[in-house]
């Protein structure tokens, strides 16, 4: 019998299979801005280092430009196609993929970009922070303190109460759900504001807990539901312009066990805790939504 952290490890530790990763890269949201951010970071001559490269994709935006990639990836029929594909594609002789685990590899030399691309919503499943904490530990010992620049170079997290529909041509499913971006989601309605609940800066030492507990002024009545937790990603930050180039997720619904009915102007608590990189149940079964029980108004 797995315990609890072994079974975690087990489902987080699947491969994406490669026919997942034409839906990367047909989705116009993460390669435009991931190409604009690789064009405005890398500059030329540079050395750059990209850590789970999937199919190689951003190895050859950053090749435009670099002096020399180095490609890491795990799993074995990935190396064979990024191999493959980069072959198709101008500069794709730059790019050297690695088969390696990005928890290990260092480059032979020291690099002025990295590029980290293992990102689900609210920093769940994929271990991004756990391999860029590591990274920057061996790296520091090997070439000392000057860090390169990631991509990304932090991310903002946020949550959101909602009304979901769960009604499946008549089917009640209660279920987690990615959601594409849009303003007029089908079956979602906003019940308040989104809260900011976590930024993560890679230039600095990034927690791998993450504990909320905020509150909420609900906007409209209806039956709260549902929690949408929301993830952007600042991919580049460009100082002269006094902007960013960002990739937003798809959002990521989570039903709550217990529905509540809301009214507007109703303060609502919610609470949850998790870790970085862990299961997607980690999170939702630490969901809490209160309504608070606020002092009523004397009459005078």
């Amino acid at each position: 019998m797995l315990t609890e952290q072994e079974a975690e490890d087990s489902y987080l530790g699947q491969f994406i299979p490669l026919q997942y990763h034409h839906a990367m890269l047909t989705d116009a949201n993460r390669m435009r801005n991931f190409k604009a951010a690789i064009d405005d970071v890398v500059q030329p001559g540079s050395k750059v280092l990209d850590l789970g490269g999937g199919t190689g994709a951003l190895s050859f935006f950053a090749a435009a430009k670099a002096e020399k990639v180095w490609c890491v990836e795990l799993n074995p029929d990935l190396v064979i196609e990024s191999k493959r594909l980069l072959a198709l594609n101008r500069n794709g002789d730059k790019v050297e993929v690695i088969h390696a685990n990005a928890f290990d590899y260092l480059p032979p030399e020291p690099v002025d970009v990295v590029i980290c691309e293992m990102i689900h919503v609210a920093m769940l499943r994929e271990k991004q922070i756990a391999i860029v904490e590591s990274f920057k530990q061996r790296y520091r010992q090997r070439f000392g303190a000057a860090m390169p620049i990631f991509i990304p170079t932090a991310v903002v997290m946020a949550v959101q109460p909602m009304q979901q529909d769960y009604c499946f041509e008549g089917f009640h499913a209660p279920i987690v759900q990615i959601q594409e971006l849009a303003e007029n989601t089908p079956g979602s309605i906003e019940l308040a504001v989104p809260s900011v609940y976590g930024i993560l800066d890679f230039k600095q030492e990034m927690k791998h807990d993450i504990s909320w507990q905020g509150s909420f002024n609900i906007t409209q009545g209806g039956t709260l539901n549902a929690l949408r937790f929301i993830t952007k990603n600042i991919l580049a930050i460009q100082l002269q312009a006094h902007s960013s180039i960002d990739w937003l997720n798809r959002y990521m619904v989570l039903p709550l066990a217990t529905p509540l009915q809301v009214q507007a102007d109703d303060i609502v608590q919610a609470s949850f805790n998790y870790r970085t990189g862990g299961s997607i149940f980690s999170l939702q079964k630490k969901l809490r939504v209160e309504i608070l029980k606020l002092p009523k108004a004397p009459d005078y």
